[in-house]
């Protein structure tokens, strides 16, 4: 077979590999994106959208079940299980058939159906011995999800979120294992659907929360809904004809054997490389086989190799993979001339309910860099005025800055519009604001974004730049 040349050799056509390819086109027309799968993001076909679909009729469902606190008396709830994961499936095909459409767009001559892997650093071959010769190459090839060796003997019952938006009628029961992100938006949202949940987890994390006092927190509010163990003890999985044992220690303390008809492997995802042949290219790489690159240009070393998006195992976040792989695109398309690319402050956002979000520099990075010299403001929302009003007043704010400039250093949210709340911070954070600047924003009530204020001019005290918080402050209204 006569090999293909080209500047720019792309390795997958997700979220990352399609911005890549719209950045190096804007240096060359020769640029080959190349998949070896379906067409279609893993956000939209088996990540954010279906995600967000299932978790919208779950809701929709809870608050048709509590009422009552408005005085408003709602009759029996029938959830239609058969609909819901219809409407999932057809709107999730939906949005995977905008993201064909947009791969279609770039013509044939610059698509390749095929699985390859690296015969050294600037030739890629298929797997029927077809070569690509690249100039260059971004490596955007994604994650898939990680099945835990704890799981490894369930074949049929094994649910994943790749699997689980497939199902045509809702499970039962299900054993998640996994309270990260994926387990507790999809095992809440079955909770509230119908579905007997229980989640399993190993190391104490919910939702990626990092403050030990938010974290305990949502581990009681979640377990009011599910039971929820962060630090289970779980002795054995296995399947059976009709389901899936579950042998574990209860939080009562007793070891129980529960039967649930599927368990569903939440334990995060790792990246697609194995299968690449990285270690012929002669970049270096990690433990886990994971090429080292430079967060700012998503340049492998020295060479002209790119990584972005999943496949690098950084931040696994739609938003962060977009603008990986548009810094990935725009340095291999204009290499050598390789540059910064410009990254925004961090931004995450887990869709249960309460909703959690964080905001630039975790506590962690906060502590490295600051050592004692920072500050930590917060607010409870259970007294918050527009929360109560909403009946939606459960969750916490802490907000973090930096002692003598009173920089605004990020925060981390489980409460009411915290998906809102989130974007507010994150851009105060890139514009960076001092708390005093933040405090002179306008804050209209009654508003959850209060409880913003109130967590801020806390966090102003402790930095000695504000005055002591009045309680019950009324210059803003009751509730504030």
């Amino acid at each position: 077979m006569t090999p293909i040349h080209v500047d720019v050799a792309i390795i997958g056509a997700g979220t990352a590999g399609m911005g890549a390819f719209r950045a190096a086109r804007a240096h060359t027309e020769s640029v080959l994106l190349i998949e070896g799968h379906v067409y279609g993001t893993t956000c939209a076909r088996v990540g954010c959208m279906p995600s967000k679909l299932l978790i919208a009729a779950a809701d929709a469902a809870h608050h048709a079940r509590h009422t009552d606190g408005f005085g408003v008396r709602v009759g029996s709830v029938e959830v239609d299980g058969e609909a819901v994961l219809a409407r999932v499936q057809r709107e999730r095909d939906r949005f995977v058939g905008f993201v064909v459409e947009s791969v279609d767009s770039f013509g044939d001559e610059h698509l390749l159906r095929a699985n390859v892997s690296f015969k050294d650093a600037s030739t890629l071959i298929t797997e029927t011995g077809q070569e690509i010769i690249a100039q260059r190459v971004v490596i955007a090839s994604g994650s898939t999800p990680v099945v835990p060796p704890l799981l490894a003997g369930v074949k049929q019952r094994l649910l994943t979120n790749e699997n689980v938006f497939e199902l045509t009628q809702l499970p039962k029961s299900v054993a998640v294992f996994g309270p990260g992100v994926i387990g507790l938006e999809l095992g809440q949202a079955l909770s509230r659907l119908g579905v007997s949940v229980k989640v399993f987890g190993r190391s104490g994390g919910v939702a990626g929360l990092q403050d030990p006092e938010i974290r305990a927190y949502a581990h009681r509010i979640f377990n009011e809904e599910f039971y929820l163990d962060a630090q289970a003890q779980v002795e054995s999985v296995s399947e059976t004809e009709s389901g899936v044992a579950v042998h574990y220690l209860h939080r009562e303390g007793d070891w129980r054997t529960e039967s649930f008809e599927y368990v569903l492997a939440a334990t995060g995802r790792q990246p697609n490389v194995a299968s690449l042949h990285l270690e012929r290219t002669g970049i270096a790489l990690d433990a886990r086989g994971i090429p080292l690159f430079d967060h700012f240009t998503q340049q492998c070393g020295h060479s002209g190799i790119f990584i972005a998006g999943d496949a690098n195992n950084e931040i696994p976040l739609l938003h962060e993979a977009a603008d990986q792989g548009r810094i990935a695109g725009d340095n291999a398309g204009r290499f050598p001339d390789v540059r910064a690319g410009h990254r925004r402050t961090p931004l995450s956002v887990v869709f249960t309910e309460p909703q959690v979000a964080a905001v630039g520099l975790s506590l962690t990075q906060i502590k490295k860099r600051c050592q004692q010299c920072y500050a930590e403001g917060s607010v409870s929302f259970e007294d918050q005025g527009r929360s109560r009003v909403m009946l939606k007043n459960k969750g916490m704010l802490k907000v973090y800055a930096e002692q003598g400039t009173g920089l605004f250093l990020g925060a981390e949210m489980f409460g009411p519009a915290a998906e809102h709340i989130g974007h507010l911070l994150a851009w105060a954070t890139q514009k960076r604001m001092t708390v005093s600047e933040m405090l002179d924003m306008p804050f209209y009530h009654p508003v959850i974004e209060e409880g913003v204020r109130t967590a801020l001019r806390d966090l102003n005290h402790k930095l000695h730049i504000g005055p002591d918080v009045i309680e019950r402050c009324m210059d803003c209204g009751p509730g504030a």
